[in-house]
């Protein structure tokens, strides 16, 4: 799959850190971990790693992935905006 210039591919690859972060954060360590003060934090981190998958396939030539990972990163950024830290 990583071979394939697509936008479905760049969109799943693009869904795999967020939806990590999300289980782990969200679910299986709720207000237990200390240095955690900040919800937004987890999330910010997967996202910045995304910047570099999508630096990395812009680099290839696989612009069509690279844009499906761009557009699923900042809808995830938008939807944790609007439903996390609108909040505090």
């Amino acid at each position: 799959m990583l071979n394939k210039n697509d936008i479905a591919a760049g969109l799943l690859i693009g869904a795999i850190l967020p939806g990590i972060s999300l289980l782990v954060f969200g679910f299986l360590l709720k207000n237990q971990v200390v240095f955690m003060h900040k919800p937004g934090i987890p999330y910010f981190v997967a996202f910045a790693i995304n910047l570099f998958i999508i630096r990395y396939f812009y680099g290839k030539g696989a612009e069509k992935t690279g844009n499906g990972i761009a557009m699923i990163s900042l809808l995830f950024m938008l939807a944790i905006f609007i439903f996390k830290l609108q909040s505090l």
